[in-house]
C-alpha cells in the first residue's frame, strides 16, 4: 500500500523532493507539498483505492506524511 501511495505522491504531490524515497514519517509539507498538490493527490488515491475521504479526515495532518495517509487509506479501504 506505500508503495502505491508514494507513487500517487509521485505523479501528483508536484514535490521538490521524490516522495518515493522519503522517510514514512517525513513532514511531506516541508518537502514542498502544498495544498493545492494536497487536493490533486487526494483525488488520486481516491481513484487508486475506490475510496472517499470522509471530511473528518479532510486535515492537514492526514496528508503531511506517508505514514498519516497509510493509516487514513488502509482505515477507509477496509470499510
Amino acid at each position: 500500500m506505500q508503495d502505491r501511495i508514494r507513487k500517487v505522491l509521485a505523479a501528483h504531490g508536484k514535490m521538490a523532493v521524490d516522495p518515493t524515497v522519503v522517510d514514512a514519517g517525513a513532514d511531506l509539507y516541508e518537502l514542498g507539498l502544498t495544498s493545492h498538490a494536497s487536493v490533486n493527490v487526494m483525488l488520486a488515491l481516491e481513484d487508486e483505492f475506490d475510496i472517499e475521504f470522509p471530511d473528518e479526515d479532510l486535515k492537514k495532518s492526514t496528508f503531511s506524511s506517508v505514514s498519516n495517509l497509510e493509516s487514513v487509506v488502509g482505515r477507509l479501504a477496509e470499510e
